[in-house]
C-alpha cells in the first residue's frame, strides 16, 4: 500500500471490507461470487460515505411510549455509475439508500492514449440538488473517474463523491490534482500502474469478472 497521504481520501480498512476483497482478488473466484461481492463492499462503502448526511429530530410513539429520534434531513442521493464495471455496485447502494437516483455516464479507454472517451450520459432533473456517489470498481489511471466528475460539474453537480474499491496512486493522485473538492473512498490503495494501465496486484479487468467476458 502506497504511504502517501491524500487529504480528501478515505482508505476503507475494516476487517470485512479486507477480507472480502480478497476473495475477489483471487483468481479463481467465479463471476457469481464476483458480483455478490461487488454488491456487498458497495453497500459497505456507501454506509462510510453517508456519515456525513445532517438529521433533523422527530417523534415516534413506540409500543412503549412517545421519544424523540432521528430521520435523514430531506438528503436527496444520486449514484452515478461508471459503466459498464459500475453497475455492479449500484444495487449494494439502493438497499441502503433505496430513495436514491440513479444516473448513468458511459466511458471508455482508449487503447492506444488511455484517456477517457465520453459515449453516453443520462442523469436526474435535479442533479444539481443532490449529493452524488460516482461508482467505479478500479480507479487506475484516473482518466475516466476525473472526466465524470467534470460532466457532471458541467451539469450543476455540486456535491461529488468517488467509491471505488481499488485505487492506484497515480489515479488518485490525477483525480486529487483535477478535482480537488471530490473525496475519494477506496478499500485500498494498491502498488502501481503496469504498462497497460492496470493496478498490480489488482484484481483483474472488473468489468469482465462481473459479465463473464474477456
Amino acid at each position: 500500500m502506497s504511504e502517501r497521504q491524500w487529504e480528501n481520501v478515505v482508505v476503507m480498512d475494516h476487517p470485512l471490507i479486507q477480507h472480502k476483497l480478497s476473495i475477489m482478488r483471487d483468481a479463481k473466484t467465479g463471476a457469481k461470487e464476483f458480483r455478490e461481492l461487488v454488491k456487498e463492499l458497495a453497500m459497505l462503502m456507501a454506509y462510510e460515505a453517508t456519515r456525513g448526511f445532517q438529521l433533523a429530530e422527530t417523534t415516534v410513539t413506540t409500543p412503549v411510549a412517545e421519544t424523540t429520534t432521528y430521520v435523514l434531513a430531506g438528503k436527496k442521493v444520486a449514484v452515478i455509475p461508471i459503466l459498464r464495471a459500475g453497475l455492479g455496485m449500484v444495487d449494494g447502494i439502493l438497499e441502503l439508500i433505496p430513495a436514491a437516483k440513479v444516473g448513468h455516464i458511459g466511458l471508455y479507454r482508449d487503447p492506444e492514449t488511455l484517456m477517457p472517451v465520453e459515449y453516453y450520459c443520462k442523469l436526474p432533473e435535479d442533479i444539481g440538488e443532490r449529493d452524488i456517489l460516482i461508482v467505479d470498481p478500479m480507479l487506475a489511471t484516473g482518466g475516466s473517474a476525473s472526466a465524470a466528475v467534470q460532466f457532471l460539474r458541467d451539469r450543476g453537480a455540486r456535491e461529488i463523491n468517488l467509491l471505488c474499491l481499488i485505487s492506484a496512486p497515480e489515479g488518485i493522485q490525477a483525480v486529487v490534482d483535477a478535482c480537488k473538492d471530490v473525496r475519494i473512498y477506496t478499500c485500498a490503495v494498491d502498488s502501481h500502474l503496469n504498462d497497460h494501465g492496470y493496478i498490480v496486484p489488482g484484481l483483474g479487468d472488473a468489468g469482465d469478472r462481473l459479465f463473464g467476458t474477456k
